[in-house]
């Protein structure tokens, strides 16, 4: 079965002084190793190139070179699919937002409808509000 992270899994990997650094760096790790196809979103790389590099979110924010090759080393490797939304993206979106959506939940509603129109249907993130969009299923990697 393929997967997905959230950026905030890609987030904590790149942040050295996160609590959760050698968590995610750990389960990263694992993750390029598994069989099943690790997919990535467009919006989770964006997310993560916009957030890794800014100066009032990240402690020590990565220069954008330092955050650019850290997406084309996930790109590069073997079992790693980026998914875009294909001519099913408005209907998937309509499912997972059966009730209305708006602010910060746009975005995930936006990555919960993109896996689900290409099949995924698990994603790690430590991010409760992706519980929201069913059927996706969502596992915390720290706790699970």
């Amino acid at each position: 079965m393929s997967y997905s992270v959230d950026a905030n899994l890609l987030l904590y990997a790149s942040d050295r002084s996160s609590p959760w650094h050698e968590h995610a760096s750990d389960f990263l790790a694992r993750c390029i190793t598994r069989p099943e196809l690790f997919c990535l979103t467009w919006p989770t790389l964006m997310a993560y190139l916009r957030i890794a590099t800014h100066p009032g979110i990240f402690a020590a924010p990565l220069a954008p070179a330092e955050a650019e090759a850290n997406v084309e080393a996930l790109l590069a490797l073997p079992r790693v699919r980026v998914l875009a939304e294909g001519s099913g993206f408005w209907s998937a979106y309509r499912s997972v937002t059966d009730r209305p959506i708006r602010g910060n939940l746009v975005p995930d509603a936006h990555v919960a409808a993109l896996l689900l129109e290409h099949g995924v249907a698990l994603l790690y993130s430590r991010d409760r509000d992706f519980l929201k969009f069913a059927p996706l299923r969502v596992e915390d990697p720290f706790t699970s």
